[in-house]
C-alpha cells in the first residue's frame, strides 16, 4: 500500500531527497472508515490515517524531527485540524 518512491537530486553541492507517494488509496480507506462509522470509541477516537510522506513534509517545512513531531501534541493537532489534510480524517471532530 505504500508505493513510496525516493529520488535523489544534487544541486550546488547539496543532496536533496524527494519522496512521493500516491496517497489516494489511504484517502479512500479513511473515507470508507468514516462512512461506516468506524470512528473508534468515545475514549479513543480514530482521528486520521496520515501518510508518512505528509508527516515527513510537515517536519521538513517546520524544521523539526519526526520524534519532535509525534512527541508534541500541538504539531499533531495542527496536522489533524488542517483542512488540506481532511481527506485523511476518519473522525471529523476538532482535535
Amino acid at each position: 500500500m505504500l508505493d513510496l518512491e525516493t529520488k535523489f537530486h544534487f544541486d550546488d553541492g547539496k543532496m536533496i531527497v524527494q519522496r512521493t507517494q500516491d496517497c489516494t488509496p489511504i484517502a479512500e480507506h479513511t473515507k470508507a472508515l468514516h462512512n461506516a462509522g468506524l470512528h473508534g470509541s468515545s475514549e479513543m477516537k480514530h482521528a486520521a490515517s496520515i501518510p508518512f510522506v505528509i508527516i515527513e513534509d510537515y517536519c521538513n517545512k517546520h524544521n523539526i524531527t519526526f520524534h519532535e513531531c509525534i512527541g508534541n501534541k500541538e504539531h499533531m493537532r495542527r496536522m489533524l485540524n488542517d483542512p488540506d489534510l481532511s481527506a485523511f480524517r476518519v473522525w471529523k471532530g476538532k482535535v
